[in-house]
């Protein structure tokens, strides 16, 4: 049935027509965005996932760039510590070679206080955006370790930031400072029978022995740890007593933050040994062992009948004592006599070792720095790339079908024209 007053053809050639246009402006508009997904209209999912991993994009730039900041100042530390190294290994040349008599020792320890002062020189200048990691002398919880920021880790119940944290290594040069007198039986920080008390420890055959219990409620930073020794009958020439107003003897070590009881007992063995080289006697004669169960030193005398010596271990509170550097020991080297010359050897071994281990301990922690920034800058084009496949509109697809639009939406408008001419044919049944 035709009819004048409806035209079917019309309607139906009219809303294709506007199907057409409609497809050409979703179209053009990718074309002109460049993306399928360009708003939450045009997928809510898939644009709701896109922006929350373009936010996880945006976090990652940050943290390459803390990752950035980390590694430098990780690399700034580690080639001072090594150049470190290098220095305490010339010093332990000259103790060597003042080893021998006929030589002038006072201009080898003039030496030796210059590559001293070169140390400190270095290590005061291994700063990086004003962080020494080569400085941990303070007695703040916390001081002894800086964070750097690694990566975002995402999971069903929100986001976590995940660190690499970074232990500072003291390689300063100044000595331990211990003021005040003695704490009364060791205080809070030690126990056992040579603990604020002095035993005697008899050379036999069988060698006798005492002990102390250090920090069995843990150890503090500041707190101080002194080690006394007084010479009995036969040949022990390892006296060290504290002085008359109770300060602590040379054998003596400073707790700094992050200790255990393990790197007290390091600190003083290290000190003993030192302090027996300069005395001619070595570990035959007085030696200290440490069980990492419950923090118990045990001090074992000599294996020589009748070489006897009395022991006793302090502790002073922290208030007033200084933290000394990791090289402090390196102040009390002094080559001009020959007992300070064994004692200096011994030490400086001791202090090559602790630089090397700070060295390594850096070197491990840049590497690690390094791997997890190559890590990020991948996961982060990898995160760019499914974006992308998300929402990026296929430029070749979107292309051709405009043209076959072009060609529908002319081919639409022929066949609007041709419907709204048909009632016209109606005319010719009137003549």
């Amino acid at each position: 049935m035709s009819s004048i007053l409806t035209n079917n053809g019309a309607m139906v050639a009219l809303q294709t027509l506007k199907s057409i246009n409609s497809d050409m402006a979703t179209t053009q508009s990718q074309i002109s965005t460049g993306k399928n997904v360009a708003s939450a209209k045009d997928n809510s999912a898939v644009w709701a996932i896109s922006k929350v991993m373009e936010a996880d994009v945006k976090g990652f730039k940050g943290i390459s760039d803390s990752l950035n900041l980390g590694q430098s100042t990780v690399t700034v530390a580690r080639q001072a510590s090594e150049t470190v190294t290098e220095l305490l290994t010339d010093i332990k040349g000259k103790i060597v070679a003042a080893q021998e008599e006929n030589v002038d020792r006072d201009k080898i320890q003039t030496d030796i206080d210059a590559l001293r002062d070169q140390i400190g020189a270095v290590v005061g200048a291994a700063q990086f955006n004003g962080l020494n990691l080569l400085s941990n002398q303070e007695s703040t919880a916390g001081s002894d370790t800086v964070n750097v920021l690694a990566s975002l880790d995402r999971s069903g119940t929100g986001v976590a930031a995940s660190d690499i944290t970074v232990t500072k290594q003291d390689l300063g040069t100044n000595a331990a400072v211990i003021t005040g007198a003695a704490q009364a039986t060791g205080g809070a920080e030690m126990s056992g029978s040579a603990a604020g008390a002095t035993q005697a420890v008899a050379g036999a055959a069988t060698a006798n022995t005492t002990d102390f219990t250090i920090a069995p409620a843990g150890v503090a930073a500041g707190v101080g740890y002194s080690i006394s020794l007084s010479a009995g009958a036969g040949d022990f020439a390892g006296s060290n007593t504290t002085s008359a107003t109770g300060r602590p003897s040379e054998i003596m070590y400073v707790a700094r933050v992050g200790d255990t009881a393990q790197d007290v007992f390091d600190g003083l063995n290290d000190a003993l040994n030192t302090h027996l080289a300069g005395n001619g006697q070595d570990s035959d004669d007085l030696s200290m062992s440490f069980n990492t169960s419950n923090g118990t030193v045990t001090v074992t005398g000599s294996t020589t009948v009748g070489n006897d010596v009395t022991v006793r271990a302090d502790t002073y509170a922290a208030a007033g004592n200084t933290i000394g550097g990791g090289l402090g020991e390196i102040s009390q080297i002094d080559v001009t006599t020959q007992e300070g010359v064994d004692s200096a050897l011994t030490a400086v071994e001791g202090l090559i070792q602790t630089s090397i281990d700070a060295a390594a301990s850096f070197g491990s922690v840049q590497g690690r720095i390094e791997t997890q920034s190559e890590f990020i800058s991948g996961l982060t084009d990898a995160l760019k790339s499914g974006i992308g496949t998300l929402v990026d509109a296929d430029m070749e697809e979107t292309s051709a079908k405009l043209q076959a639009l072009q060609v529908q939406q002319q081919l639409g408008v022929q066949a609007l024209s041709i419907a709204n001419q048909a009632p016209q044919q109606l005319l010719s049944l009137f003549r």
